[in-house]
């Protein structure tokens, strides 16, 4: 190693302890940075779950109560309802329709006066299900009604078709048997592959971003980055001093967060802890996924910091950033592809969405995608480092006015 290239290692490893140390004074924006992450994601995964579970226990448990209309017309009807607690309420509003749009009632049922005759008549004897499809509290006293009015049909269409000698079996051409190919971890995935990795893209991306602009907008509002930059060391060591610094904080936020994920599986093993139970080997390939966007966002997140002259101005540019990694998952909602094509794990926030859903199924990511995506982020991540430094040798850089 030449002396130049030692001055220049020199160089960073001090600007990075230099940057290290003075974040580490400010105590509560440095404990906020590195354990933001790791004390929201198990509040995020574990405190949904658990209250959906108990959303979904508590309205299946309990017995539902629903307005019905014209109950007396169906008596045996209202009588299969109560096996399943379901029962009609004694003083049903007036305006269901008006009771359920006002959110007053979840679902209601309507019994026609024709029901009697239609019944005996062996027709299709009517009901009408009134209900906000919209609302989330309707789900599953909805589901839960549908059911049963489905299950009473079908069984009093199979003892019709017995009394007059007919196997029901006959009204089914066609036996449809289900077999899933999905993996055991593929299932216990399916939800990780939704929110996961948005939630891990999010804080891989930004979870340097203070240490970023603080030490360039900062130093420049603070007028400290002139002497700096008056000193006789390369301006590519400077900046790579401070982005290594910056770096750090995000990957150890990150490491915290991607423990955080395996102990609220290990230590919750109920509910939707059961599909957070992720292999350890899993947790090395997604770290492996998000360094490299780590050092995207730090490099762009520098390189934008230089256009700055506050912190105020540089932190204005986190509102759009933050829905760069969001974009895919929305266009995956809406769109979904298919994930075995190799040119999307050379696009950036989409490669690291489907590298992370597929670790978190439990897929094999085959060799030549690892590769095409650790050339582009790497390639990417150089291009904005190239940047920074050629924003730093602008002399201009050091005026904060």
């Amino acid at each position: 190693m030449s002396r130049q290239q030692h001055s220049r290692f020199a160089t960073i490893w001090t600007v990075m302890k230099k940057e290290l140390r003075d974040f580490s004074r400010d105590r509560k924006t440095f404990l906020m940075t590195l354990l933001l992450g790791p004390l929201l994601y198990p509040l995020i995964m574990l405190g949904m779950g658990k209250l959906t579970e108990l959303r979904i226990s508590t309205q299946l448990e309990k017995p539902l109560e629903i307005p019905v209309i014209g109950h007396e017309h169906a008596p045996n009807l209202m009588a299969f309802l109560a096996s399943y607690d379901i029962r009609p309420q004694k003083d049903p509003p007036a305006d269901v329709e008006a009771a359920i749009r006002e959110q007053r009632e979840d679902v209601a049922l309507i019994i026609e006066p024709a029901f009697a005759e239609q019944w005996q008549n062996g027709e299709p004897a009517r009901v009408v299900m009134l209900a906000d499809s919209t609302r989330r509290a309707a789900e599953i006293p909805m589901q839960r009604l549908s059911r049963v009015l489905q299950a009473y049909g079908g069984s009093t269409g199979n003892l019709r078709l017995l009394a007059r000698g007919i196997n029901p079996a006959v009204t089914q051409a066609i036996a449809i048997d289900h077999k899933d190919l999905a993996t055991p971890e593929a299932k216990r995935g399916m939800l990780l592959a939704v929110i996961m990795p948005l939630i891990l893209l999010i804080f891989a991306f930004i979870g340097g971003a203070h240490l970023s602009m603080d030490n360039t907008a900062g130093e420049r509002e603070r007028q400290s980055l002139e002497p700096l930059l008056t000193t006789p060391a390369a301006r590519e060591a400077l900046v790579s001093g401070k982005m290594l610094a910056a770096a750090a904080v995000g990957i150890t936020g990150l490491l915290l967060t991607l423990v955080a994920f395996k102990l609220s599986a290990t230590l919750v093993g109920t509910g939707m802890a059961k599909m957070m139970d992720v292999s350890l080997s899993a947790i090395a390939q997604m770290l492996l996924v998000l360094l490299p966007l780590v050092l995207i966002g730090t490099a762009l997140l520098t390189a934008l910091s230089s256009y700055a002259k506050s912190m105020k101005e540089a932190q204005a540019n986190l509102t759009w950033l933050m829905f760069l990694p969001m974009l895919p998952a929305y266009a995956l909602m809406a769109y979904p592809i298919k994930d075995t094509a190799l040119w999307q794990y050379a696009v950036p926030f989409l490669s690291q969405n489907q590298m992370l859903s597929r670790i978190s199924r439990g897929d094999a990511i085959a060799a030549e995608q690892w590769a095409a995506y650790l050339a582009s982020a790497l390639l990417l991540a150089g291009i904005l480092w190239m940047v920074a430094v050629w924003r730093y040798k602008q002399e201009k850089l050091a005026i904060s006015s």
